[in-house]
C-alpha cells in the first residue's frame, strides 16, 4: 500500500486507516489534494498555449485529474470502490466536491444505474459555472496558459477540499461506529499490530 511505502503509516489493509491518527491521514490527504493541483496546473498551462483549440482536450485530462484525486482521497480515508455501491459513494462525494445537493437521490442510492447518471448531470451542470471562467481566457492563446494554469490548480484545490472533508467527515462517522463495537475495537488491534 502506497501509504505504508510513501508516508510510513502502519497500515496493510483499508480496515487500518480507521486506527491511524487522522492527523496522519489529513497530512496524506493534503498531499494528495497538493500533487493533484500541481497536475492539473501543468496541464491547464499546456494546453492553454493551444487557445480555443484545446478546450475540449483540456476539460476532459481535468475531469481525469480531479477524480483520481477523488479516488486517491477515498482510499486515504479507507473507501474503496470495487462494488456498484462504492462507486455510487464514489459518485456522491464528487457531487459533494461540486457543491450539489443530492436530497432525494439518495434515497435511490441503491439504484446505480438510474442514480449516477443523475448524479453526473448535476455535477456538470454544477461544474460549468466554474468552467465558464476557462472560456474567457481561452481569447488569447497565450495568456491562456497561465490562465489555465491557475483556473485548474484552484479547481482540483477546491474540489479536493470540499471531497477530502466528505470522505474526512465519514471516516469520523465510521470510526465512531468502530469505538461503539468491541469486535472491531479488537480486530483493529489485531491489525494495526501486523
Amino acid at each position: 500500500m502506497q501509504m505504508r511505502a510513501g508516508y510510513g503509516v502502519p497500515v496493510s489493509t483499508f480496515q487500518g486507516v480507521y486506527s491511524v491518527e487522522l492527523g496522519i491521514l489529513d497530512h496524506v490527504g493534503h498531499d494528495v489534494i497538493h500533487a493533484g493541483m500541481r497536475v492539473a496546473a501543468v496541464e491547464g498551462a499546456g494546453m492553454g498555449l493551444g487557445g480555443m483549440l484545446t478546450i475540449v482536450p483540456d476539460l476532459s485530462i481535468l475531469a481525469a485529474i480531479t477524480m483520481r484525486t477523488l479516488q486517491k482521497l477515498s482510499l486515504t480515508y479507507g473507501f474503496e470502490y470495487n462494488t456498484d455501491q462504492e462507486i455510487a459513494d464514489l459518485w456522491i462525494a464528487a457531487a459533494s466536491a461540486a457543491g450539489v445537493d443530492l436530497g432525494r437521490e439518495l434515497l435511490e442510492k441503491q439504484v446505480v444505474n438510474r442514480f449516477v447518471p443523475k448524479v453526473i448531470q448535476r455535477i456538470a451542470y454544477k461544474a460549468s459555472s466554474e468552467l465558464v471562467e476557462k472560456w474567457s481566457g481561452r481569447m488569447i492563446p497565450v495568456a491562456s496558459s497561465v490562465i489555465g494554469a491557475t483556473l485548474n490548480y484552484y479547481f482540483v484545490r477546491s474540489w479536493g477540499d470540499r471531497a477530502q472533508s466528505h470522505f474526512r467527515r465519514r471516516h469520523l462517522e465510521l470510526r465512531g461506529a468502530q469505538v461503539n463495537d468491541p469486535l472491531l475495537q479488537s480486530a483493529a488491534k489485531v491489525i494495526s499490530s501486523v
